[in-house]
């Protein structure tokens, strides 16, 4: 290593003497000029040795910002002073040039060889923060780019819509009392589930609905109907009576009739509803007992019913109190030994139907005697009003008269 550096500074110096003196002042000032700035870089760096010594109980971060800032100045440096040799050693080149000697471009070529490589300043690392944020940035857009291109696509309005357990409607009623529309988005049904199941219930055969979602485009909207619990009859046409109170407007065929049912026989739409309300509350047991309901208002009860039972009993019992009353009807069933009637008007007493048969008939016979004295009364005030009016017509003849006769008197009197 001795001999070669012996062998470049013989070369240095043969090429000092082989330049110009301007040449050679040249050199010497650049090769001073290298020298302070490496000198100044030193020191800089010494001064940053000291600044980091005496700071060394604060945070890392600001440990790692002085770190990061100290260093690009030195190196800042050094790549000055190496920029500013280069720019020597062109000037260099360009007066060998000049020169008709060969053997100086020679040696330069060999010096640009021996240059040492210049180091790159390593690239500073991006932080984790800064690269999590942009994962995140780039999830959600990329989750926007396919819901927009989910939303336009014709899939989004894509729909299989079943429905499950109607019976007494079809499915194309339940379909439109959804309000589903074939437009609709399939996002719009599972956001807005609880508003197409109370649209569904608008049906009055609808007492629950659910829609339920199976993958990718298929709902089931499950459907629970409200009871029959009795029918109206008229004539021969009989209406289901639902346990809401609502009476269906279309009769039902004789053949769909199941073999035991509740005969009602009033349709005031009030009526109907207290009468499926208290008969929600009575025992099953109780309503299979019951065969035919009709109204027998009282002067005291204006809500009177008479439930004809299906061994011929009667209860006769007032609309607003039959959950209360009817139970009673099973404790006094067992000791009556013949059809009877029970009477829960005020208090609770029975009688057999012969003795009711008995009292029907003499109230009958009262109510027929009313008529016919009723009758004999009419026929005797127009029998009165007819003789008055004969009088009045009489009346009318004799002053007609007595006016004629005055009249002729006065004539001839003339």
């Amino acid at each position: 290593m001795s001999k070669d550096k012996k062998n470049e500074d013989k070369e240095i110096l043969e090429e000092f003497k082989e330049l110009s003196e301007w040449q050679k002042r040249n050199q010497e000032y650049l090769k001073k000029k290298a020298e302070e700035e490496a000198a100044l870089a030193e020191e800089k760096e010494k001064e940053r040795q000291a600044r980091m010594a005496s700071k060394s109980e604060k945070s890392d971060a600001t440990e790692e910002q002085e770190s990061e800032s100290d260093p690009k100045d030195s190196e800042s440096a050094k790549e000055d002073s190496e920029e500013k040799v280069e720019e020597s050693e062109d000037a260099k080149n360009e007066v060998a040039k000049e020169e008709p000697k060969s053997k100086e471009p020679k040696k330069q070529d060999k010096k640009i060889e021996k240059k040492p490589a210049k180091k790159e300043p390593a690239k500073p690392k991006i932080p984790v923060v800064h690269i999590w944020r942009a994962i995140s940035i780039l999830f959600i857009s990329l989750i926007l780019l396919i819901v927009s291109a989910y939303l336009l696509s014709p899939y989004a309005t894509m729909k299989d819509i079943q429905v499950e357990g109607a019976v007494q409607t079809t499915a194309d009623d339940i379909r439109q009392a959804s309000g589903i529309q074939d437009s609709d988005y399939t996002i719009s049904l599972l956001l807005d589930k609880a508003k197409y199941e109370e649209q569904i219930k608008s049906n009055y055969w609808v007492e629950s609905a659910q829609l339920v979602y199976h993958f990718p485009t298929k709902f089931t909207i499950k459907v629970k109907e409200y009871d029959i619990v009795a029918y109206y009859v008229s004539g021969e046409n009989h209406y289901p009576i639902l346990s809401s109170g609502q009476l269906e407007t279309s009769a039902v065929s004789l053949v769909s009739l199941p073999e035991t049912y509740i005969s009602v026989l009033f349709n005031d739409s009030e009526q109907i509803k207290t009468f499926t309300s208290e008969l929600s509350q009575i025992s099953p047991e109780l309503k299979a007992a019951i065969q035919k309901v009709e109204l027998a208002p009282s002067n005291v009860t204006s809500d009177l019913i008479r439930l004809t039972m299906n061994d011929s009993d009667e209860v006769l019992v007032p609309l607003s109190e039959m959950s209360k009353k009817l139970p009673y009807y099973s404790k006094i069933k067992p000791q009556l030994s013949e059809p009877s009637v029970i009477d829960m008007e005020v208090g609770i007493y029975s009688y057999t139907v012969a003795d009711k048969l008995i009292l029907e008939a003499e109230e009958k016979a009262k109510q027929e005697a009313k008529e016919a004295e009723k009758k004999q009364k009419e026929e005797e005030k127009k029998r009165l009003e007819e003789q008055q009016n004969k009088l009045e017509e009489k009346k009318k003849k004799l002053e007609e008269e007595s006016n004629q006769n005055q009249t002729t008197r006065r004539s001839s009197r003339r």
